[in-house]
């Protein structure tokens, strides 16, 4: 009886510590998440007007961010592994700042291409904001571990709002020189960020913490070549990667193509920013129940109901419903596709796998972004929508091959 009491109070006190990081986590998320917002609000339209004649280079600032990004998985697991989660990821909040004064800087010599060098390092700090879901989920108790990586999420209702009134306010602060305020701004945002991650008590999971009494880690071939970590990844990557495709060329499209204001184009990004993390503070209930592959599915379905409003028309319901049914389907897509790796490795490989993972992940996202601009130019907003298609029905072929095996190995 003493014995079960002690398990009771010691499961009580571990769910406590980790709701408590996840609380820091969540509010860290809400305030560093404003960068994307911020950088895909006015990168594309901003490129776009430093460049000449030929404007289908006009995303490859949002594509700087995205390669950012990519590398900020590297870097992020290299400090998370030797210096702890900590301090890599108020490193990641003052490259931030720094991103966002080079982004400013760039805009006020009209240096299209050192707009998107800051907007590189802009994403890298994104790319160590990417961590904060799997530190929260690492963190918890297996049963927490789906309304963690939720939480986290749901911290970007904040940056949805947050980041584009941002971007309205101080768009034109700086005038004549636009837009550059709004990257400025992003100075003392990232510093409270990281006066808030000062307050994390996250579990050392560097290698002499816990190799010993968790066990040999598997090779990482091993890991990632199992069905469930595949499946995982590649609907996690073809739902970030459509998302980014639709959402890079979306505010170009509006702006420049159907001449619609910068403002209504801000608040499009920001409604779809919004459908992103809204349905988190349910999804992770929902992947509990149903399972994450049904969450998955769910997702793909919601993409393709996006396809059918963009297809629509051209008026300002067909770009901001799509982008509002683009941004419901990357999260239960994504939350789903988060859970579903998750699921796949063991607490001390997780460094290596997330690495690995996101790696990956944030290579395709950038190839994306940089095709939107090249498809928009080319072929119309029309054809952008129209990549959803193969990719979501190839996604669900997975997770239906995935089901089968599972049930198969259950029985």
């Amino acid at each position: 009886m003493t014995d079960q009491a002690g398990e009771g109070q010691g499961i009580d006190h571990d769910l406590r510590g980790a709701r408590r990081n996840v609380y820091l986590l969540t509010a860290a998320q809400a305030i560093l998440g404003t960068i994307g917002p911020i950088v895909f609000s006015v990168g594309g339209v901003a490129g776009y007007q430093l460049l000449g004649e030929d404007k289908s280079l006009a995303t490859a600032p949002l594509t700087g961010f995205n390669v950012g990004v990519a590398l900020g998985a590297i870097f992020v697991a290299a400090m998370s592994r030797f210096l702890g989660r900590k301090a890599a990821f108020m490193t990641g909040a003052l490259l931030g700042a720094g991103g966002g004064l080079m982004a400013a800087y760039a805009l006020f010599r009209s240096d299209f291409w050192l707009l998107a060098l800051g907007f590189c390092i802009c994403g890298i700090a994104g790319g160590f904001t990417q961590k904060l879901r799997f530190a929260a989920a690492d963190a918890s108790p297996p049963f927490y571990k789906p309304q963690a990586i939720s939480w986290i999420l749901a911290g970007g209702m904040v940056s949805a709002v947050l980041g584009p009134q941002l971007v309205i306010l101080t768009k034109d602060a700086l005038a004549p020189v636009f837009f550059a305020g709004a990257f400025i701004a992003l100075v003392p945002t990232c510093l409270a960020a990281i006066a808030i991650l000062a307050f994390l008590r996250l579990p050392d999971q560097r290698p002499a913490a816990g190799a010993l009494s968790l066990g040999p880690v598997r090779p990482l071939r091993e890991i990632v070549l199992t069905q469930r970590f595949l499946t995982g990844m590649v609907c996690g990557i073809s739902t970030y990667a459509l998302m980014t495709f639709m959402m890079t060329g979306a505010p170009i499209a509006m702006v420049v193509g159907c001449g619609f204001s910068q403002d209504l184009a801000t608040l499009g990004i920001q409604w779809h920013v919004l459908a992103m993390f809204a349905p988190s503070f349910f999804t992770g209930m929902l992947v509990s129940r149903y399972g994450a592959e049904r969450v998955v599915a769910a997702g793909l379905v919601i993409l393709m109901a996006c396809a059918l409003v963009a297809h629509a028309g051209i008026a300002l319901w067909n770009f901001w419903g799509a982008l509002i049914l683009l941004g419901a389907g990357w999260n239960f897509g994504f939350i789903g596709s988060t859970a579903i790796v998750a699921s796949s490795y063991r607490p001390q490989e997780a460094d290596m796998v997330q690495g690995f993972h996101d790696i990956i992940l944030f290579t395709a996202v950038a190839i994306a972004s940089f095709g939107s601009g090249k498809v928009l130019t080319a072929y119309g907003w029309d054809m952008l929508s129209a990549a959803v298609w193969p990719v979501t029905a190839f996604c669900l072929l997975l997770l239906v091959s995935l089901f089968a095996a599972e049930r198969r190995r259950a029985a």
